[in-house]
């Protein structure tokens, strides 16, 4: 009987490793086989490509597009932009003065309390703190190791010519490592699995039956092949798609908010021609009577 101790994880590995990889397609393969062997299970895999992806993409690959940032104008006063701070939910917001393309710092919403503490004194150019500037260039990996660094969280993006292209989060960056990381603000968490959202869009849990997308929408989307709304729009994609990738398809557009490398876990959706005739506006259901609500906005 073999009396020698379990042997560590690493170990395992390093045995598995002994044919040294010869390139990153084949480390990658033997990861693989790792896991099929059971020396190390599917979010330990997924957390170790995620790491490999990093050194390899750019912050243009993540970032929040310039035309998807929840911006305050410096010149506006805090009653008119606090309604849009509560509504949004976010931690920080970039500040900018004259043009979006001005970004003279980030403004913490726990900053806001001070205005409600002495509204008289307030002035949002005293709460600012500095904006850090990255090009869209810049490797992920060589990013988070700054933030961590300089214990930073949020970076402005510009272009080559020095404009506001996006920004960028720490949480962002992690993401591609160990996957989305969930707060109290998660639309997943909500029972509801479609919700309206602003200009008449709406936010949808990709496990969404078709069935009840097209009932809700009154659509007429095949369940045939596939079960959910992500199984379709991954169909449409041709590939596990990016978080605000996006595609229009059947009179719909579909915009990702939340993967992972396995796969999608919420959209916006918005439709992008008019419903047939006869059919009801999205939102509505086509029986009114049959009890199911659409939820209210989290």
């Amino acid at each position: 009987m073999d009396d020698s101790p379990k042997r560590s994880l690493m170990e395992r590995l390093s045995s598995l490793l002994l044919r040294e990889p010869e390139d990153r397609d084949q480390l990658v393969e033997l990861l693989h086989g790792a896991l099929e062997k059971e020396l190390l299970d599917a979010d330990a895999l997924t957390m170790i490509e995620g790491v490999l992806q990093v050194s390899e993409m750019q912050v243009r690959d993540v970032m929040l597009p310039r035309s998807q940032m929840d911006m305050i104008d410096v010149e506006d006063a805090p009653e008119q932009f606090i309604p849009g701070v509560i509504e949004t939910a976010h931690s920080r917001f970039p500040v900018f003065e004259n043009s979006r393309d001005n970004v003279i710092g980030i403004l913490l919403a726990k900053d806001l309390l001070r205005y409600y503490a002495n509204a008289d004194e307030f002035d949002v150019r005293d709460m600012l703190r500095p904006a850090v500037f990255v090009p869209e260039s810049k490797r992920l990996n060589v990013l988070l190791r700054e933030f961590k660094a300089n214990r930073n969280h949020i970076a402005i993006v510009v272009d080559e010519y020095g404009g506001v292209a996006g920004l960028i989060t720490i949480e962002d960056v992690i993401e591609q490592i160990i996957g989305d990381i969930e707060d109290e603000f998660d639309f997943d968490e909500t029972e509801d699995n479609i919700l309206p959202d602003k200009g008449g869009r709406y936010r949808v849990k990709a496990i969404t039956e078709i069935e009840s997308f097209n009932e809700h929408f009154a659509s007429d989307f095949p369940d045939a092949d596939f079960d959910t709304v992500g199984g379709l729009v991954v169909s449409h994609f041709g590939h596990v798609p990016k978080r605000n990738e996006s595609i229009i398809f059947d009179g719909f557009r579909f915009l990702v908010l939340r993967a992972d490398s396995r796969k999608v876990h919420s959209l916006m959706v918005e439709r992008v021609v008019p419903p047939p005739v006869g059919g009801n506006a999205a939102g509505n259901p086509r029986n009114a009577d049959s009890g199911k609500s659409t939820g209210t906005p989290a």
